[in-house]
């Protein structure tokens, strides 16, 4: 069948396409804190970066509040907040707040009582500032990818406090975060009622190796995993927590080339290869929807280098496809649209942004577009707008 955005209801967003601005500022496996904003000089640009993704179609942006940088001692400083929400007001951008983006106070213990309680404050006081400042219906994602960050922190030592390994350890994490996404919407609602929710986390596909059928049960509920903290702010699963489908205003899904692989031996299913064992995205974003009733958008996608143009038209068209097949899907968020360095190596540059960043002898890094990639995105809109997505 024939469908499109237009025809079931106005969207919440500006624009279908979405700038996201990579905002990362956890502590990490090397024990240094990242502030990717500042790495970027987005913070510095802001006004610059906008007026360029403007000039894209792009007017709605994802951005990362630091909380690491706002509270201090029980104190709240947002002037690292407010140069955004003026250039967003100047150029007509709306913004996707990210609360938490993988960083936190250094005085906070992310297992403790405490994170939930100093979490909802902040929204509250954070929400209270931008309300102040905004006469736009905020939206707001809680915390950024709670299923990663638990992998992260639990099976791994790239994000602090790493490896904290332990039977149950990955799921007590999910339901703190679970908890205090819970608490921090509340808070947020209490100052603004309008305020809407994106909730993103990745969506990805597990098989077993073509070896070994009897881990396919196995490589079947780790899949299932990305469910875990959409289920539970619905109220599916662990109803103690408090949730309830109120929460899920909008799923977002990230998706990159990396996010199936083979259980166990970690393989991926290579994209640039056409392994056939990958399965379509829009049949992920049918199962998502299926399993929620709720809207979407791709949260963050891209590629790298030379793959980047083709990567973005393949998700064009298997958004197209999804939308054809009644999946309410909103938006597509480039991220990140601006370069970004590697968490762990500050000299190695992704060269996945539709701007490539170039440092300049001042100290300035010059935004530089990558014209390929310009040219395919060019052909991703036009492909959607037929499918009557809002440009």
């Amino acid at each position: 069948m024939t469908n499109s955005i237009a025809d079931r209801h106005q969207s919440l967003f500006k624009s279908f396409w979405m700038a996201g601005f990579e905002g990362a500022s956890h502590i990490n496996g090397s024990r240094h804190r990242l502030d990717m904003i500042a790495a970027t000089q987005h913070d510095r640009q802001v006004d610059h970066d906008y007026q360029l993704i403007r000039s894209h179609g792009m007017f709605v942006a994802r951005e990362s509040v630091r909380w690491h940088l706002i509270e201090n001692h029980n104190k709240f400083d947002f002037s690292t907040v407010a140069p955004f929400l003026k250039a967003a007001s100047d150029h007509g951008i709306q913004i996707n707040w990210t609360m938490c983006h993988y960083g936190w106070p250094d005085d906070l213990d992310l297992f403790s009582p405490a994170f939930i309680t100093r979490f909802a404050r902040f929204c509250g006081e954070t929400a209270s500032f931008i309300a102040d400042h905004s006469n736009a219906v905020p939206i707001y994602s809680l915390i950024n990818e709670m299923s990663f960050v638990t992998w992260a922190i639990c099976h791994s030592d790239v994000m602090y406090p790493y490896a904290i390994h332990g039977k149950g350890r990955d799921l007590q994490l999910k339901k703190q975060l679970v908890q205090a996404t819970i608490a921090g919407c509340e808070a947020i609602w209490e100052v603004d009622s309008q305020a809407k929710f994106v909730h993103v986390d990745p969506i990805i596909h597990i098989i077993a190796p073509p070896d070994r059928p009897d881990l396919d049960a196995a490589a079947a509920s780790a899949r299932a995993s990305m469910f875990e903290a959409w289920d539970m702010l619905s109220g599916k699963t662990c109803p103690e927590l408090g949730g309830d489908p109120k929460y899920l205003d909008v799923i977002g899904v990230n998706y990159y080339h990396s996010n199936q692989w083979e259980y166990l031996s970690n393989d991926r299913l290579h994209w640039h290869l056409n392994d056939p064992r990958r399965i379509h995205l829009h049949k992920l974003l049918e199962e998502v929807y299926q399993r929620y009733q709720s809207r979407i958008i791709i949260g963050e996608t891209s590629h790298v280098g030379i793959g980047r143009g083709i990567w973005i038209k393949e998700i064009a068209d298997e958004v197209a496809k999804a939308i054809a097949n009644g999946v309410p899907v909103e938006g597509i968020c480039l991220y990140p649209v601006i370069d970004r360095h590697d968490w762990e190596n500050p000299q190695h540059w992704h060269n996945s942004g539709l701007w490539d960043l170039v440092h300049q002898d001042d100290g300035l890094l010059k935004r530089v577009l990558h014209e390929p990639y310009a040219i395919d995105l060019l052909e991703a809109q036009r492909m959607l707008r037929e499918q009557g997505c809002p440009m």
